[in-house]
């Protein structure tokens, strides 16, 4: 026999109300008829569910086996029912964010963890990776937000709100010779002749503000570019946040410079296209994330 959602709901109302009359109050049917689809269902397993020989009507072995799996069924049935109202009223049944290499996602994952807590059958799916395939990915629809540092150009096509802001800072190896970098380092300009570790595609366009050097090596994401910088195969500008761990230990170095500040602030926005509306779940993640940052 294959018990429906009904009779799994009947059998779990007289089991928690312990009477087929409690169990027929809180279903809002007549006692009688409870009665006798609990038999029915009974007959069907060919085994009884409840002893009638008592007052109440007293779970059997077999009824209490079937109690925790028929919980959660019921549970599921619920979250499902729920979810299905929620999406006629433009929930989406899928939500996708990139996230472009080096930026902070504390707050994002905060903000997911809350909306998948609101939304428990909403499916989440995180992307990594550097920020021209991230944009890339916006353009192409195939995520629904990106979270990247603000380039200094506008994208008519793009909507953003500003959820934080990373430093790029110039770091080279603090443990081995970088060969192309001058001995006598001074000004950020003396870097231009230097090879630098860019976190791009080759083909790629970069933030003009990041970019010193023509000597470049390409790499796709911040790890590698830790690891080449440490190697001493080159410097690079990287954000501030993924460098912290490897300048405390010894590793990376931040360069100084006599004509100007090390650093480039840039602001870190939550971007999506204007020709595709915020849907529910979306709406609610950037006005968690915006709200978090003012």
């Amino acid at each position: 026999m294959a018990l429906s959602s009904d009779d799994i709901t009947l059998i779990l109302a007289v089991v928690d109300h312990g009477s087929f009359s409690g169990a027929a109050r809180a279903l809002r049917r007549v006692p009688s008829a409870v009665s006798m689809s609990v038999a029915n269902i009974e007959a069907e397993l060919g085994y009884p569910l409840f002893d009638r020989s008592h007052r109440e009507a007293v779970p059997t072995a077999q009824a209490m086996a079937l109690v925790p799996q028929a919980r959660t069924i019921a549970s599921s049935l619920r979250l499902l029912q729920v979810h299905a109202a929620q999406l006629s009223q433009d929930l989406e049944s899928t939500l996708t964010v990139a996230v472009a290499t080096g930026i902070p996602d504390r707050g994002l994952l905060d903000a997911v963890i809350r909306i998948g807590a609101r939304y428990p059958l909403l499916r989440v799916n995180l992307l990594r990776a550097p920020q021209d395939q991230v944009r890339t990915m916006l353009h192409q629809e195939r995520v629904d937000l990106a979270l990247m540092a603000a380039a200094t150009r506008t994208d008519r096509e793009e909507a953003r709100v500003t959820v934080g802001e990373e430093t790029y800072v110039a770091v080279a190896s603090a443990t081995v010779d970088t060969p192309s970098l001058p001995i006598d380092l001074r000004r950020l300009e003396d870097l231009s002749t230097s090879r630098q570790i860019v976190v791009s595609g080759p083909d790629d366009p970069i933030e003009r503000l990041l970019l010193i050097s023509d000597d470049r090596w390409h790499v796709d994401s911040v790890e590698a570019a830790i690891d080449l910088v440490q190697g001493g195969a080159g410097w690079a500008n990287l954000p501030t946040t993924s460098i912290r761990p490897a300048v405390a230990a010894g590793r990376l170095q931040v360069l100084k410079f006599e004509n100007t500040r090390n650093g480039v602030l840039l602001p870190v926005h939550l971007a999506w296209l204007r020709r595709n509306p915020l849907r529910r779940a979306a709406g609610e993640v950037v006005e968690l994330m915006h709200h978090g940052h003012r």
